[in-house]
């Protein structure tokens, strides 16, 4: 049995090249229907990226994955200021201070504790590129297998909740397979008594009158459905089991379910009695869950 990925996961590494240059590698991922790679290096490190994309590719398959790297330090480093930012925040406060006969300068000393406005840049220089390259991209395993097990917890969580939801969806079903009876019957003195209306004054025989009542009745019955409905979630919770990439086939499991529930919904519109209402619950219960299942299931690999 494979382990069951989600896409939600966090993890990250600190390594060193030296006394003087460490670094953390960080990977964030969220669901996203391929795999989606954004990658935040220093400059200088087009070759890393290069070959960090490769390596993620051979480890993951689905999913929007964010990888950062921030280079550490002593010697090299700048204080750097968002020039567009302040000058933005310098223009709406020049424009706030003509419309309301404001004298004031900006402050700037105010203007550099607002967020984003400055950062510490680490620069690299070309002869630490090699110690670098191989330094980070031996972190990259580690890294990656710290998300993987943190996507696996995520995924064998996933796991029990849509098992409990499939338990539920054949408690549902169940209910319907005891009431289904009950419901063709009113379905079928229904439909005698309206086929004994419209035929009155004209020749026709009971037994026929029965016969076109009972294949009418036989339309409604919702036993097929049922059955497909079992036969669904014994294969969902199969391939729980199996475990594995299994994201897109579940989810087409589930609008398999979803098409059975609006059967039944449909077949049984017309019939009365409190079984046939009880139906109707049951059956918009069941949509309800399945579209709960559907959205846990866009998280799995």
């Amino acid at each position: 049995m494979s382990e069951l990925y989600s896409m939600t996961g966090y993890a990250d590494s600190r390594g060193s090249v030296d006394e003087n240059l460490g670094f953390t590698l960080t990977m964030k991922s969220v669901n996203h229907r391929f795999l989606d790679l954004h990658l935040r290096l220093p400059s200088s490190c087009d070759s890393l990226e290069v070959q960090l994309r490769r390596l993620l590719k051979e480890s993951l398959r689905r999913g929007h994955v964010e990888v950062t790297l921030q280079v550490e330090r002593r010697a090299n480093t700048e204080m750097r200021i968002n020039a567009d930012l302040l000058s933005a925040y310098m223009e709406a406060f020049r424009e706030a201070a003509a419309r309301y006969g404001l004298a004031n300068e900006p402050d700037l000393n105010s203007m550099l504790r607002l967020p984003g406005m400055m950062s510490v840049e680490s620069t690299v220089n070309v002869e630490d590129m090699p110690g670098l390259e191989a330094s980070v991209l031996a972190q990259v395993g580690v890294v990656v297998a710290k998300l993987n097990e943190v996507r696996a917890q995520e995924g064998s969580a996933l796991a029990a909740e849509l098992r409990a939801s499939m338990g539920r969806l054949r408690s549902f079903g169940e209910e319907m397979a005891g009431l289904r009876n009950g419901v063709r019957e009113a379905q079928f003195e229904r439909l005698r008594a309206r086929i004994a209306e419209l035929t009155q004054g004209v020749s026709v025989s009971e037994e026929r009158v029965l016969t076109e009542a009972a294949m009418l009745a036989e339309k409604s019955d919702i036993e097929e459905e049922i059955v497909r409905l079992r036969t669904h979630i014994d294969r969902f919770i199969s391939m729980l089991d199996e475990g594995g990439e299994l994201g897109k086939r579940l989810d087409f499991l589930l609008q398999e379910l979803n098409r059975e529930a609006n059967t039944m919904l449909s077949k049984t519109s017309g019939a009365t009695g409190v079984n046939s209402l009880r139906i109707t619950e049951l059956g918009l219960e069941m949509k309800a869950e399945i579209e709960k299942a559907r959205e846990q299931v866009q998280n799995i690999e």
